[in-house]
């Protein structure tokens, strides 16, 4: 019986060892809608530097890929665009509390803006929030239900009227209120917006992460669009984290921990600088300095009393974006 029992565990070390290997070889980043060009390009540097690794990619509005994960999908690692969409995973037993000890800059490799992507000559002459309010004006984003990006927009739009009507509540409801109005259709996500504004052409404007606005304009060519920073924004933290319950499953967590250490290298900083990103690295900030132009740029936290406040009093059933978006 002690024989069988020896064998049968030689058996089953042999049957495990080799799709453990496997596993701990492949992680999956589950990711923000507009990030594919960036994680391309992240992804296959990383791999130059890691002979027989694999990367794989879901990309989507981060709300719904927190949702997806809890739900099942197996994502060793999250780059997400906003940091409420971490904590559910927090909440639901997937994502260590102290996650954002983990890396450097509050777990955020870079960052950037809520910016606005203008046709060419920008014929409606936009050039601040108080434009998108206009009766003249179709304002493009997606929908805040799904996409960080969206939210961002509104916290931002809100951090502007907030200041322009010095704190009167009712105005920053109707200010906030107009914009939404201005939206002629919400998409998903914000790459499915950008599609909405270049290709089906609807919209005089559309408001996204500045590193999207400048794709869009080294893609399609400035003579086709333009990019308008405004007077003020929102500072826009790109949150990382390791799936803790998945990596602990698959045997992932040192590939998953060096692949998010990579983004913070010389490297990786420079691959989302030349995305657009603005980066931490004093280095490679200071190379592309000339490229992002200075914006002020306000906080969750100075604005808003931080993240869990902005859940509670903006982003729970029943908050002001309910209230807002609500009958939409």
């Amino acid at each position: 019986m002690k024989c069988l029992l020896l064998v049968g565990a030689a058996i089953a070390a042999m049957l495990s060892g080799p799709l453990h290997a496997q596993a701990a070889d492949k992680i999956l980043n589950a990711s923000y809608d507009v990030a594919r060009e960036l994680f391309a390009d992240e992804n296959k540097a990383f791999v130059a530097a890691h002979p027989g690794v694999t990367i794989d990619q879901s990309h989507a509005g981060t709300s719904k890929q927190a949702r997806s994960i809890v739900e099942g999908l197996q994502a060793d690692v999250v780059t997400f665009n906003q940091v409420i969409d971490v904590d559910f995973l927090v909440q639901n037993g997937l994502v260590s509390k102290d996650w954002q000890k983990d890396f450097p800059n509050q777990a955020s490799p870079f960052y950037s803006l809520p910016s606005f992507l203008v046709r060419a000559g920008n014929p409606k002459n936009i050039r601040d929030w108080s434009d998108l309010v206009r009766d003249d004006v179709k304002v493009i984003f997606p929908n805040p239900r799904t996409s960080g990006n969206a939210r961002y927009t509104y916290l931002a739009a809100t951090a502007y009227a907030k200041e322009a009507f010095k704190g009167d509540e009712a105005k920053i409801k109707e200010f906030v209120t107009k914009l939404f109005d201005n939206v002629p259709v919400f998409d998903t996500g914000g790459r499915a917006a950008t599609t909405t504004f270049v290709e089906r052409e609807i919209g005089d404007v559309l408001i996204t992460f500045e590193a999207e606005t400048r794709g869009i304009a080294k893609e399609y060519g400035t003579d086709k669009f333009q990019s308008v920073i405004p007077s003020v924004s929102l500072l826009a933290e790109f949150p990382v984290a390791i799936v803790d319950k998945v990596v602990d499953e698959r045997g992932s967590r040192d590939l998953a921990k060096s692949y998010l250490d990579f983004l913070y290298t010389t490297e990786g900083q420079r691959i989302a600088a030349q995305h657009g990103n603005r980066v931490h690295d004093a280095v490679v900030a200071a190379e592309f300095k000339d490229q992002f132009p200075e914006v002020r740029l306000v906080t969750v936290e100075d604005v808003f009393g931080g993240w869990d406040k902005v859940q509670k009093e903006h982003f729970a059933k029943g908050g002001v974006l309910e209230q807002i978006y609500g009958s939409r």
